[in-house]
């Protein structure tokens, strides 16, 4: 097996890609970017810390909470979740970040690259106050590249056919790998862990 090491390389056993596929990298958020985003409910968030590791997190909420404020801003409430914050720490020394977004049912996602600076706003939080509840931040992403991305991963995964969704049971539970993996004498049980989830949420 030869390790591939150049472009050129690579471009030898792939050819060039198709004129359309580089031309429809935009330098703004058009409208059906900006659709796409309104209805999205979940986003994927890409960040390259200084230690020369790439982190990629899910960030979830109602369709819409990723606000396109202009054709070249978005603004990311930051939801609870674990304080390890990989992603917020990474985008301190580099701003750098990558955006999948993604609509359950299409299979086509958009992709969105830009550079983010994290804001505690007390107007800019208030603005995403779900149940009396404030982000603790807000990231505000400057758009450089906009980019529709093809259905082909979608279609072949199936990612959204309810005759492939994978039964919950097939693995064991969240609180069970984690006391398998941190060798805890108990584990949450799979309804305690989502009774504390449902309470965190916001």
């Amino acid at each position: 097996m030869a390790r591939i090491t150049s472009p050129e390389e690579l471009r030898a056993i792939y050819g060039e890609a198709r004129e359309r596929s580089r031309r429809k990298v935009l330098p703004a958020l058009d409208i059906h970017c900006r659709r796409l985003i309104a209805i999205s409910p979940l986003v994927m968030v890409g960040s390259y810390g200084a230690d020369g590791r790439a982190d990629v997190t899910p960030r979830g909420d109602a369709p819409g909470f990723v606000v396109a404020e202009d054709e070249t801003t978005l603004l990311i409430p930051d939801r609870p979740g674990n304080n390890r914050l990989d992603t917020l720490t990474n985008l301190l020394t580099n701003p750098a970040i990558g955006l999948l977004f993604l609509v359950p049912g299409v299979d086509e996602t958009l992709r969105v690259n830009g550079r983010a600076a994290i804001h505690d706003d007390a107007d800019l939080r208030a603005r995403f106050e779900v149940d009396g509840r404030q982000p603790a931040t807000v990231l505000r992403v400057a758009v450089e590249e906009a980019y529709l991305h093809c259905a082909k991963a979608f279609m072949r995964s199936h990612a959204w056919d309810p005759a492939h969704f994978v039964p919950r049971d097939s693995l064991p539970s969240m609180g069970e790998m984690l006391r398998d993996q941190l060798l805890l004498a108990t584990a949450e049980t799979q309804a305690e862990m989502l009774r504390r989830y449902h309470e965190t949420l916001y």
